[in-house]
């Protein structure tokens, strides 16, 4: 049985701000997608922006098969104590060897540990879709996007972004907007594998993300008004109830098969299972 640690990148007033958007916060959401990849997972969940934050009584990070950091709500540039308990948190995990996977929050928090640097993305940010996410040649041999055609869509909310991979990475995807849109980071002998973009979301998890993101959606001028952004995110629901019947909207908004089956969705969560977390499980048996 695999262990995994969910780590909430979200304070204490984001992780309010999505369990009352979505009824979950973004580390119950992620626990349940890994246990239904990896059906008997144990998920211990954590909230490493607070400062009482700890692990269960008697436990150790290497007691641990793998750490998962979530999205958040907050910014890696900012000097707060939430953020280098986070970093701290990626840094130690990678450092006693956990495989460490992340998406969004994750991916820059873990670019910044290995040296790179991370804020807002020079050319805009992405709110609903990364569109036409293309594998560098790195990326097409690379087991995190084994599985992914040559060109992809997937669910994006990020204003921020890694702005310059640490020297070491490896980019395996980028797109129009940005050229890190998928990385591999190796630090001392941990491994981080992770993604701008988000995997982990739904249609109906991203419209709830949009919904609370609405007036910055608007701000970016990626939808007109907060009643385009209502439109959308209802639409974005519909589909996600009923794609079969709802051919018009899918057609509407592009959404393709990377974005509607929810296996293909998630491919990098369940590459980072199958071929990094459970071949170091084996090893160690």
């Amino acid at each position: 049985m695999l262990t995994l640690l969910v780590a909430d990148g979200n304070d204490r007033e984001g992780r309010a701000s999505h369990f009352a958007g979505t009824g979950v916060t973004s580390a119950e959401a992620y626990a349940a997608i890994l246990r239904d990849l990896a059906p008997g997972m144990a998920c211990t969940l954590i909230n490493p922006a607070d400062a009482d934050a700890t692990l269960p009584p008697g436990a150790a990070l290497a007691d641990y098969d793998g750490l998962v950091v979530t999205g958040s709500t907050l910014h890696v540039g900012d000097d707060t104590d939430a953020v280098r308990r986070q970093i701290a948190l990626v840094r130690r995990a990678l450092a006693c060897g956990l495989p460490v996977f992340g998406s969004c929050w994750g991916v820059q928090v873990a670019a910044v540990v290995a040296g790179g640097d991370a804020g807002p993305n020079p050319k805009g940010p992405e709110y609903g879709f990364s569109r036409d996410l293309t594998l560098t040649e790195a990326g097409r041999a690379h087991p995190l996007l084994a599985g992914r055609p040559a060109r992809f869509d997937a669910p994006a909310m990020h204003l921020d972004a890694v702005v310059t991979p640490p020297a070491d990475a490896t980019v395996l995807a980028g797109n129009r907007l940005l050229p890190v849109q998928a990385i591999e980071i190796v630090y001392g002998p941990g491994v981080f594998w992770g993604t701008q973009y988000h995997p982990e979301l739904d249609l109906d998890a991203l419209a709830a993300m949009l919904r609370l993101s609405a007036d910055d959606v608007v701000a970016a001028g990626v939808l007109p008004d907060p009643a385009a952004v209502e439109a959308f995110a209802a639409d974005l629901c519909r589909v996600h109830a009923d794609p079969e019947g709802e051919t018009g909207r899918v057609a509407l908004h592009r959404l393709g098969p990377d974005l509607l089956e929810p296996a293909r969705r998630r491919t990098e969560i369940a590459n980072f299972l199958e071929r990094l977390v459970r071949p170091r499980v084996v090893a160690a048996a």
